[in-house]
């Protein structure tokens, strides 16, 4: 059972169906007047159509780039200005603070609560605010509206197609592996007559703000996931909503445990919870012998299973915690059996460990 869709969702069959169609297609630069240039562009400029319809943006706010992360790259690092202060959330995706270490520049952290929420009152007179839309980790949703009086980056990957976008941004960023669209395909936002700039050097694209070939097919896939997620998302969300509330219930129950984030106002099909005493990869590697596939440690950093940056600007557990991110068709069966499995391999570790 794969509860992982945080990291990355399975291929929507709407993505697969129009990437297929695509590739006798697609293969052609869109730059280029001949036929098969067209048909590329064509199938570029119906995606980037297909995206803004989706989000509720204009077509000339959306461009495609090579993933989510260069996505987030562009997005913020185009918002500043040398040596400008930026403020962020402590809890935001390692992408943001990747970006802003690299940028060499005063930047602003702002604390969070308990669940993850952003504390506001310590912006100062920072005009450049990255806020995430909605948490990686825990799923908790982030204040973006109350920050519109200043230039705001959203990174929006875990939660683009999922939720309506907020108001409030200047510049957002999304992941199409995300929402069941293929990986290699990031969605950078930018909204008219924001102060962004090109941070890269130039390239002689269709767009202006990207560089590299575009991988038609892939886009167009990409395009066509995302519509089909936000025509069944209210659907999807309550079932999903319902679904983790008995996850969160469930694991509650276990002693030593907290389960993070806001129990509401979230991500619908995400729930994190750390399990004092027990290693988080020594839980990863039971679940996996019993068949449930989670992530542990920070989201960005699974490999190495690295404390969580953002569990710990919470003040939550940092050791023993498991990320449980569900499908499109997870059903109650398939949580029950995942909320009976977990109580046992966590008595075992524990059992194990001599406690």
């Amino acid at each position: 059972m794969y509860l992982d869709t945080a990291s990355s969702e399975p291929l929507h069959p709407a993505a697969r169906e129009a990437f297929l169609a695509a590739l006798d297609r697609g293969y052609a630069d869109p730059r280029r007047l001949h036929a098969s240039a067209r048909d590329a562009r064509l199938i570029l400029d119906n995606a980037r159509e297909a995206v803004a319809e989706a989000l509720g943006v204009r077509r000339d706010e959306v461009s495609f780039t090579s993933s989510g992360t260069d996505a987030v790259h562009r997005g913020l690092l185009g918002l500043t200005r040398p040596g400008a202060e930026v403020a962020h959330a402590a809890v935001e995706h390692s992408a943001v603070l990747h970006a802003l270490a690299w940028r060499d520049a005063p930047a602003r952290q702002l604390r969070v609560d308990r669940q993850g929420r952003v504390d506001l009152s310590d912006l100062g007179a920072t005009e450049v605010v990255a806020l995430q839309h909605a948490n990686h980790e825990v799923g908790t949703i982030q204040p973006v509206a109350e920050v519109r009086d200043r230039t705001v980056f959203m990174d929006a990957c875990a939660s683009m197609g999922r939720l309506p976008l907020p108001e409030g941004w200047s510049v957002a960023a999304g992941s199409a592996h995300k929402w069941g669209g293929p990986a290699g395909v990031g969605v950078l936002l930018v909204r008219k007559g924001s102060p962004w700039r090109n941070p890269f050097p130039a390239d002689d694209r269709v767009d202006e703000r990207v560089s590299g070939f575009e991988d038609v097919p892939a886009v167009l896939a990409a395009a066509a996931a995302l519509q089909a997620v936000v025509a069944e998302r209210d659907e999807v969300n309550a079932r999903q909503h319902a679904l983790v509330d008995r996850i969160r219930a469930a694991v509650a129950q276990i002693p030593d445990t907290e389960v993070v984030g806001d129990p509401v106002d979230r991500l619908p099909h995400l729930v994190t919870c750390s399990f004092l005493y027990v290693d988080g990869e020594a839980i990863v590697d039971a679940l996996n012998r019993r068949g449930f596939e989670v992530a542990s440690g920070s989201a960005c950093t699974a490999s190495t299973l690295e404390p969580s940056h953002v569990l710990a600007a919470m003040g939550a557990l940092t050791h023993g915690n498991i990320r449980v991110s569900l499908t499109r068709g997870a059903t109650e069966a398939d949580v029950d059996a995942f909320c009976a499995a977990v109580p046992e391999v966590v008595a075992e570790l524990r059992r194990d460990a001599g406690l």
